[in-house]
């Protein structure tokens, strides 16, 4: 089958957090306008049709007509079993599967279950937002591992500052972002190697997000850091269909945990989950029938980062940026304008009436950055772009 994802598909009146959200996204601070001509393009989720084979697994659980309480069949542990062995070269025992609804109640749910209040948790920023809301919000100590850009303006790790900060006596955990939200960086398997020997000596838990970890560029590859190393004790990996094949409604994140006394601890801290048949059927449909979307969603994006890049490149030279290795995300320095953060704010979010999100979300050290979120129908990109460059004209 062949996907149109040039198809503008209104997601008005359908509960949409990006498109029928405004007062929430007001009271959150994020803009000062939003009205029925905003284009939203903060949040991470695709304006992209699933895959049909998804589509046909949900219609057909509607058709049952019956939506009680659920369990996890065999077939749901096989699909993610298989799906992780043929992307991934990584074995996953079925034992070692926990279902969380999503992965931010993931995030939550291993600080408090791992540690306690004052305990240090590393963390890399730029890096989401709710991470530190995860390590401040439960009253652990943030311990920002910055990661620096070289001279090419690529993002590396820190990894002496990495190691003091795990040598901490107080240091418990680190949430690796592994494709790194907002950078779209994979960091390389020695890399992964090197973070995972140090934590490990340490006596640290690596808490590993790789939910992202399906959608990479041309030219890139991905391995979770629990397929790199043999001891992976010390390991905990957060899945998701979410991201992979836009079901982010469906709350489906699938933690891996080999170690059988934290697994126990976990359960113990998420208390009792029970899943929507509308999620075990999109998972199985998804990973046992979703390459073919993929394949064609990868190669989308990767024209939609090309069509970006040679846009700004063209009519933004000022804005600085680096080609991500993967994620669907970009991460724009506006620094070069000369303009505060407020004022570059105020022309895209006020005046373009562009929804994206301000770069002191991600660590104050990044003002003057902005994210986009780019899947979307290009032709949407494309307006959004027009949109926003139109206000720095005067400066170009």
């Amino acid at each position: 089958m062949i996907y149109n994802f040039d198809e503008p598909i209104n997601r008005r009146g359908t509960y949409s957090v990006k498109w029928d959200g405004g007062d929430l996204i007001k009271e959150m601070g994020l803009t000062e306008r939003y009205d029925e001509d905003t284009i939203p393009l903060f949040t991470a989720d695709m304006d992209l049709p699933a895959p049909q084979p998804v589509v046909d697994a949900l219609y057909a659980t509607v058709d049952h007509r019956i939506f009680g309480y659920s369990i996890f069949p065999e077939e749901y542990y096989s699909a993610i079993q298989n799906w992780f062995a043929r992307k991934h070269d990584w074995t996953i025992q079925k034992e070692e599967i926990v279902y969380c609804p999503g992965t931010v109640l993931a995030v939550n749910k291993v600080v408090t279950a791992f540690t306690d209040a004052g305990d240090g948790i590393i963390i890399q920023r730029p890096s989401y937002p709710p991470f530190a809301s995860a390590v401040e919000g439960n009253e652990r100590v943030l311990l920002n591992n910055h990661l620096k850009q070289d001279e090419a303006g690529k993002y590396q790790i820190d990894f002496e500052d990495f190691e003091e900060n795990a040598k901490l006596g107080s240091t418990k955990m680190f949430i690796l972002c592994n494709l790194h939200n907002p950078t779209g960086r994979i960091f390389s398997d020695e890399y992964l190697i090197r973070l995972s020997d140090i934590c490990r000596e340490n006596n640290v838990l690596l808490v590993a997000d790789e939910i992202h970890g399906d959608i990479v560029r041309k030219d890139s590859q991905f391995t979770p850091v629990a397929a790199l190393v043999q001891d992976t004790a010390h390991i905990i990996t957060l899945t998701a269909i979410n991201k992979t094949f836009n079901v982010a409604g469906l709350h489906c994140s699938n933690i891996i945990i080999t170690n059988p006394d934290r697994r126990a601890q976990f359960k113990n801290e998420l208390g009792m989950q029970m899943p929507s048949p509308f999620t075990i059927a999109a998972l199985i449909a998804a990973y046992n029938e979703g390459d073919e979307w993929l394949e064609q969603l990868n190669g989308y994006l990767d024209d939609t980062v090309d069509f970006t890049a040679s846009f700004l490149k063209e009519n933004m030279p000022k804005v600085q940026f680096q080609i991500p290795e993967g994620t669907y995300v970009m991460w724009l320095d506006f620094s070069g304008y000369g303009l505060s953060p407020e004022a570059v704010h105020d022309r895209i979010y006020n005046k373009a009436n562009v929804l994206l999100e301000d770069g002191d979300m991600f660590g104050e050290d990044n003002r003057g950055f902005q994210r986009i979120c780019l899947p979307s129908p290009r032709p949407l990109i494309k307006e959004v772009l027009e949109r926003i460059s139109a206000q720095f004209e005067d400066l170009k």
